[in-house]
């Protein structure tokens, strides 16, 4: 049976509770590793999983993320973790090409995730931060927000506060957990 968008983020917030508390300090951003994969992996299976806010339906393998980490660092794209002073991966950003034609090559598109148990706690913000300085110092011009109509409030609101603006939506462009989807599109200039 499948979970109305409510339902959903209950879940969420029901795993951040049972989640144990992340040890007080500074969270640390740094390029990601690759023995960070395994725990990126697992925290982006939870939303595949129970959310809509990505539209893979299926869990990512670490074969896969794997390759995708090859791939993004032979374009030299940003890729953060956040780090927490226990050394627990908190969440994960990173940017990769818009679109494969050639004249796309200075526009990307932002991916970040967060543990339910880092959400509220401006993590996000940092790792956005990051991105765009890291983005910009490599000659990127160009960042798009490609994010879901349903239960993304919180994304879209970070992404206006680093002044993306709305560029349009498409309705009903995906389809999971027996509804339809849409999106919502964001950009921001360098």
């Amino acid at each position: 049976m499948a979970l109305d968008s409510e339902a959903r983020w209950r879940l969420v917030r029901k795993a951040k509770e049972q989640e144990p508390q992340q040890p007080e300090g500074e969270v640390t951003i740094r390029d990601v590793e690759a023995g960070d994969l395994v725990a990126i992996a697992e925290i982006y299976n939870f939303y595949v999983l129970n959310s809509v806010i990505t539209f893979d339906i299926e869990e990512q393998t670490l074969t896969e993320w794997k390759s995708k980490l090859k791939y993004l660092q032979g374009l030299d794209m940003p890729f953060k973790v956040a780090v927490s002073p226990s050394n627990q991966l908190l969440g994960f950003g990173y940017f990769a090409p818009w679109r494969q034609k050639a004249a796309f090559r200075r526009t990307v598109e932002d991916t970040i995730y967060l543990k339910p148990s880092a959400i509220g706690k401006r993590i996000g913000t940092r790792l956005l931060d990051e991105l765009l300085a890291a983005g910009k110092k490599s000659g990127i011009r160009e960042v798009v927000a490609v994010i879901s109509d349903r239960g993304a409030e919180s994304s879209i609101a970070l992404h206006q506060k680093f002044g993306f603006e709305e560029q349009g939506r498409l309705a009903k462009v995906g389809f999971k957990m027996n509804k339809w989807l849409g999106t919502i599109i964001l950009q921001k200039h360098l």
